[in-house]
Order: structure tokens, then sequence, then C-alpha cells
């Protein structure tokens, strides 16, 4: 039987309150409890799957990159770093992010495919996001995509 995501996460948090590792065991019960939230959602309990799991511990990673920031700019860099950390051991159980690189010319092919269907200019931004969305997914933060499309389309 092939183990699902999330009990990877309960046997590394198992691991982890075993060899007495604070900041990961914390981290990994947060990202357990957030997962368990969604589970209970809505009207019926169910067993999330593993790409939804993904997408609770992206929101996650994401959350403690916000915090960090917020933290760092509010002078608080103890927690800063502490908000990094987490974010840190959440990017273990992330598929690796694409480069600027491999972002560009994922996004420049989608510029294409919009163009070759009509759309052009600043407005062809949503038709190129609908393309190079699915394509990206779980591999580049909306933010980064969304810029890319903005640089490409206008330059």
């Amino acid at each position: 039987m092939t183990t699902t995501l999330k009990s990877k996460l309960q046997e590394d948090l198992t691991a982890a309150i075993k060899e007495r590792d604070e900041l990961r065991s914390s981290t990994l019960r947060m990202t357990l409890a957030a997962i368990t939230k969604e589970e209970v959602a809505g009207k019926e309990k169910r067993e999330l799957s593993d790409d939804e799991v993904l997408k609770v511990i992206t929101k996650e990673a994401k959350k403690r990159r916000e915090a960090a920031d917020a933290f760092a700019e509010g002078g608080r860099a103890e927690s800063a770093e502490r908000e990094k950390a987490e974010g840190e051991v959440l990017a273990t159980y992330l598929p690796k992010q694409l480069s600027d690189e491999e972002l560009t010319d994922l996004v420049a092919q989608a510029v294409e495919e919009a163009k070759a269907a009509g759309a052009e200019g600043p407005r062809a931004m949503g038709a190129v996001m609908k393309i190079v969305n699915p394509k990206v997914a779980g591999l580049a933060e909306g933010g980064r995509v969304a810029a890319t499309v903005k640089k490409l389309l206008a330059g």
C-alpha cells in the first residue's frame, strides 16, 4: 500500500517528537491541524486527496512567508526567523519550485498560444493565465506567475 502525504506528515511528526525537534514537531502539528480543519469543513467529513493536502501545505507555507515579512517589517527579527524556519520545514513537502527561466519559458509559450487565439496586449492577461495556470500549479506562486505574464505582455 502506498503511503499518503498526510500519513507521511504524521510519521514525520512522530519522529520529530521522539527526536525532541520542537520546531519541526510544532510546524507539522499546525499543518496537520490545518489539514484536519479542511477535512471537516463543509457538510460532511472527508479524507483529502494528496493534491488537496498539497494545497493546504502550500497555503500554510505562504502564511509563513507573509508572517515572516510582516515580522521583519515590524522589527521582530526573532519571530521572523522562526516563521522562515517553519516555512523551510514545509518546503520539504512541496514540489520543487520552477526557476525564473523555466517560468518565463512556460509563460512565453502561453503568451504565444493566447496571441494565436486572438488575445493581445494587457487585456490578454486573463487568457494567458488560463493557459499557464494548469501547467504551473503547485510549481510557482500565483503572484510570481502574474508578474511574469504582465512583464511579457508589456514588453
